[in-house]
């Protein structure tokens, strides 16, 4: 446990901000078969710090869609495994506050350090950020409409006094490559100071915001707010 804690120190201590590159899939690109997303993540100047990939099945990715299940295995340059996301199949829309997204976060798999639940809201998407006592830390406010068109889509990260510290950002990648593919560029910011688990669970919750809003499985559209 120690190990793993120290480890996310050294790779993320000193950064305020995280890139997040999803790998194109030529097989997903073609033919819209959905396989497992896998991920690139960056520092701010663009050096490579750890690699992520979806762990599920095929049936779970191709029939539940986005809303699918998952476990995200996200390991560093010498392919050790750092973090771990578990994801369960939950709703999200505002017509089911009961059952809404959920995640937890794991520095190293098997130790948890946090977790990102959905909050009810009848037109913005809205998440809590917990640490491992079930204390909320931060919140995080999306836009009414999660689509853009030919700019980023920002959500806001609050703290406890509810003014911003930080922004996940889903940034436009020029037109081809947001009409023919699913795969997306991610900024996260947040301060220096933040507590390294904290970032960490601000990545899970990129993933997330992710799935929820920007993936797409066969012919199914971009969902663009919690209505759907």
């Amino acid at each position: 446990m120690y190990n793993g804690i120290y480890l996310l120190s050294i790779l993320l201590l000193q950064i305020d901000q995280i890139l997040v590159h999803q790998k194109i899939e030529l097989l997903e690109a073609i033919i819209g078969f959905e396989t497992n997303n896998q991920y690139e993540i960056k520092n701010s100047v663009g050096q490579k710090i750890f690699h992520a990939k979806e762990n599920t099945d095929c049936c779970t990715r191709n029939i539940c869609g986005p809303l699918r299940s998952f476990e995200l295995q996200i390991k560093d340059n010498f392919d050790q495994e750092v973090i771990h996301l578990i994801r369960p199949y939950r709703c999200m829309s505002c017509c089911f506050p009961c059952c809404l997204q959920e995640m937890e976060v794991q520095a190293p798999p098997g130790n948890t350090i946090g977790y990102i639940n959905q909050d009810w809201h009848m037109f913005k998407p809205r998440f809590s950020i917990y640490d491992t006592s079930k204390t909320k830390v931060l919140s995080i406010e999306g836009p009414l409409c999660a689509i853009s068109c030919c700019g980023d889509v920002d959500f806001d990260i609050c703290g406890k006094d509810g003014n911003s510290v930080g922004r996940i950002s889903k940034q436009w990648t020029g037109f081809i490559k947001e009409t023919l593919t699913d795969t997306d560029n991610f900024g996260i910011n947040f301060p220096m100071d933040l507590d390294v688990r904290m970032k960490a669970v601000l990545l899970g919750a990129c993933f997330l915001i992710d799935f929820m809003f920007f993936e797409r499985t066969g012919d199914s559209g971009q969902r663009c707010s919690v209505f759907g």
